[in-house]
């Protein structure tokens, strides 16, 4: 997962044919399930949040 937000907000654009500029929270999860990616724009830039689980996984539907 050494995606930054540009390529993050590519991907939301040509896969998901949303808008990463809209406001909406996208949230991506590493191969591994111990990393999550979220982007969202807040209207002034765009923020980047990181988790990185120390044991465990992220449960994904």
């Amino acid at each position: 997962m050494r995606r930054g937000f540009p390529s993050l907000a590519l991907q939301v654009q040509e896969v998901l044919r949303k808008d990463p500029l809209s406001g909406h929270l996208f949230v991506f999860r590493g191969r591994r399930s111990d990393l999550v990616k979220m982007i969202w724009h807040d209207g002034q830039g765009a923020c980047l949040f990181t988790k990185r689980l120390e044991r465990g996984r992220f449960i994904w539907p």
